[in-house]
This record gives C-alpha cells, structure tokens and sequence, in this order.
C-alpha cells in the first residue's frame, strides 16, 4: 500500500504495509463471509465471536505500531496474538460443527497460521529494534507514574 511523494517516490503510510496487518485484514474479512453464511442460531454466538477477535488482531497491530516505546508496543502486539489464536480457534469450532468444508476450513486456517508466523516474526523484530529504549528505559511507558507527594503536615497549633 505504498503512496507517492510530490516527488514522485514511493513512501510508507505505516500499519498498512505491515504484512502482520495485510495478512489480518485478509483473515478479518474471510472471517466475515464465514460469518455471513453461519446459521442464524449461531448470531449472537459464534458469528459475533468470530467478528470481534478478527477485528481485535487487526486493531491491536495497528495500535501497537503507533506506540513509541518498543515493549509498549509489544504489549499490543501479544494482544493481537492471543485475538488471532482466538480467531484460528473460531475456525476450527465453525469446523467441527459442520458449518465449513474442508477446504474452505483449510483456507482460513492456513491463512490464520501465516499471519500468525507474520506477527510472531515482527515481534522478534520489534524486541530487537527496542525503539525508544534509550529515551524511556526498559519500562512500559504506562508504568510510569507521577511521584506522589508525602501526607501534609498537620498544622501547628
């Protein structure tokens, strides 16, 4: 998804060239055929579940790539990855009830394992960039706290 410069030459846009994301978008939206063609007994259940988790990987990769710190961003990217064995296990349930065939059951499944082999790889990138390490340190940007100034003295009488 790259864009062009007035120069003319090719630029990032961000979380959209991450393949992690590509790939998710892809199983998001296989997700929700899948979703479309599941019984109506299945709509407040399977269907809404499947939904949700697809959206949350592509979220949560997004989110995590727009934190400056690198373990801040890791933290959104292991949310991504527990919405994404989520989703793969979606799969297999709609599977085991019947409600895929086979090959439709093996394209969403392999397509959830690449993308999980994606993410698992830009995580291993990720902590090796340690981006923002020397600015913030080895600890959460939400860990940081405001210093909490002691109980006043109670006044002399």
């Amino acid at each position: 998804m790259k864009t062009q410069n007035k120069a003319g030459e090719e630029v990032n846009k961000g979380f959209e060239d991450l393949k992690a994301w590509q790939l998710a978008r892809q199983l998001m939206i296989g997700c929700h055929e899948l979703a479309n063609r599941l019984p109506a007994i299945e709509r407040h259940d399977l269907v809404s579940q499947i939904r949700r988790s697809s959206k949350s990987v592509m979220a949560n990769i997004a989110e995590g790539y727009g934190r400056y710190h690198y373990l801040d961003s890791l933290r959104f990217f292991y949310y991504a990855r527990g919405s994404l064995t989520e989703t793969i296990s979606h799969i297999i349930t709609a599977h085991d009830l019947k409600y895929t065939n086979a090959e439709q059951h093996q394209a969403l499944y392999d397509l959830g394992r690449e993308a999980e082999r994606t993410l698992n790889g830009y995580i291993n990138f990720t902590w090796k960039q340690q981006q923002g390490r020397n600015h913030y340190g080895e600890r959460y940007i939400a860990d940081v706290t405001d210093h909490v100034l002691p109980p006043a003295e109670p006044p002399a009488a």
